[in-house]
């Protein structure tokens, strides 16, 4: 006989002990109901026992363990974005880039500066006044 099943037992025959002993005692009289009934308190115990295994369905440890498994999804997505043929327009992508980037210096990207192709301010006729004011008249050929 399990423990649980004494201890029931035993509440069983106290608590039918003490109304039978209450109700055979001589002077005593059965209280009148009034439609009130006195609250039961419950123990700690009653919680206790009632945690079994009865009605559970016992899975087997593979199954746990599998669902508990990170599934891999990278043939299903790649099958679905080779199969589409729908490419976005390049300035909606670049607006949800700009939208997922953060606010940090560190995650904006370096942009980058266009230069000018070098080349003078000096025309080829500055460049011979020069050379005659600087030379003299030696510069001319």
């Amino acid at each position: 006989m399990s423990a649980s099943l004494l201890r029931k037992g035993l509440e069983l025959l106290e608590t039918a002990g003490v109304s039978d002993s209450a109700s055979q005692r001589p002077g005593t009289a059965a209280r009148p109901s009034n439609g009130l009934k006195k609250k039961k308190k419950k123990s700690s115990r009653s919680k206790r026992d009632k945690a079994t295994i009865k009605g559970r369905i016992v899975k087997s440890a593979l199954e746990e363990y599998q669902k508990h498994q990170a599934t891999d999804h990278f043939k299903k997505n790649m099958q679905y974005m080779l199969g589409t043929h729908f490419v976005a327009d390049s300035t909606i992508t670049e607006k949800i880039l700009t939208q997922n980037r953060g606010r940090k210096a560190k995650d904006q990207p370096v942009e980058k500066v266009k230069k000018k192709p070098e080349g003078t301010v000096f025309t080829e006729e500055d460049f011979q006044r020069f050379e005659r004011e600087y030379f003299g008249r030696a510069g001319t050929i």
